[in-house]
């Protein structure tokens, strides 16, 4: 009797911590399927390098992204593939399960930031957009652009050696190594487009390519333009003529350019990229050029035209003397005075 005491009693116990055993398992389960107090689909979860476990839930706790956090470790041990968790940074969703937030750590799948470096804008417009961004990490605080250039193995000049593009980084990544992998962008660009180019243009180099390049992507931000202004300069620079070009004149003012180009910077001789003056390309590119401005540098249309103007609605009128040319400029200059008298009437 007492033997058979003692069978029911183990039976009852295993019965018991069976039966513990299957609702712990549910209700692990039912605390994996419960969503992240989450509201926003741009909120960020950081978990830094080195956190333990236990560190990794007082965080959770902190920031109230789910009840009992404390059943975490007894998920993990109900589900092996939900350890190894990884530090990073993580974008989270409203409906993200407990189960899904686990998962997204264990895969190590941070978050994507992105800075967008736009055409025609200078080195020092990226280094400020730069500047602006979260999670980089900040090696070139302070200094010069010459010391800049130098850590990015250019001799010279940045500008215009830096290609136009979206580029995506996660924490951790710095500005340093975005620049570098727009550098080696621009060169890869640079050297196909050189190999590619039309024979017999005035280039020397891949580097006045590029520089021609930059003065085409200031000029215009027509597309169908860019070839078109490309024969322009090529042929003044055919003929010997000076280019003549605003923008590297703009660009070499620097800070000293308020919005308004005057006669006498035109005729300004300290200005070492005043092309109303100096013979041929400037030192230097004015801007970082597209892909599209170096194909067009490369590729240039056919034509007799020597001069430019804008015709007031964005685009441009071409002409192959300078009697039309003058004509041109008047007309538009008769458009912007009865664009201005419309305005004021209103």
């Amino acid at each position: 009797m007492k033997k058979k005491v003692i069978i029911y009693f183990i039976i009852t116990c295993i019965a018991v911590l069976a039966a513990i055993s299957v609702g712990a398992y549910y209700y692990l389960q039912g605390f994996s399927q419960k969503s992240l107090h989450v509201n926003d689909s741009n909120t960020i979860f950081v978990l830094k390098r080195g956190t333990s476990i236990a560190g990794f839930i007082k965080q959770i706790e902190q920031e109230s992204l789910v009840d009992d956090a404390y059943l975490i470790p007894y998920l993990m041990k109900l589900d092996p593939s939900l350890k190894g968790i990884k530090s990073g940074t993580y974008q989270l969703s409203p409906s993200m399960t407990v189960k899904q937030f686990l998962q997204l750590l264990v895969s190590g799948k941070e978050v994507q930031f992105q800075v967008k470096f736009v055409e025609g804008k200078r080195a020092k417009d990226w280094l400020a957009t730069l500047e602006t961004k979260d999670s980089l990490e900040y090696k070139l605080t302070g200094l010069t652009l010459a010391q800049i250039a130098e850590k990015l193995g250019i001799e010279g000049s940045i500008e215009g050696w830096l290609y136009p593009d979206t580029y995506s980084y996660t924490t951790g990544d710095s500005d340093l190594a975005i620049l570098k992998r727009a550098h080696q962008k621009m060169q890869n660009a640079l050297q196909t487009v050189w190999d590619n180019r039309e024979q017999g243009l005035p280039y020397k180099t891949p580097y006045e390519l590029l520089i021609m390049a930059s003065i085409i992507e200031k000029e215009t931000g027509v597309d169908t333009e860019r070839a078109k202004v490309a024969s322009v300069f090529i042929n003044r620079l055919n003929f010997k003529m000076l280019l003549q070009t605003d923008p590297t004149v703009i660009y070499g003012m620097g800070d000293d350019y308020t919005g308004r180009l005057l006669t006498k910077h035109l005729r300004d001789k300290n200005n070492r990229f005043n092309t109303y003056v100096i013979s041929g390309l400037p030192p230097t590119p004015i801007a970082m050029p597209s892909l599209a401005s170096l194909e067009a540098a490369a590729h240039p249309e056919q034509t007799n035209y020597l001069y430019f103007v804008a015709d007031g609605y964005g685009g441009h009128i071409f002409t192959t003397n300078y009697n039309n040319h003058k004509k041109a400029v008047n007309e538009y200059w008769q458009l912007m005075r009865e664009k201005n008298s419309t305005n004021d009437a209103k």
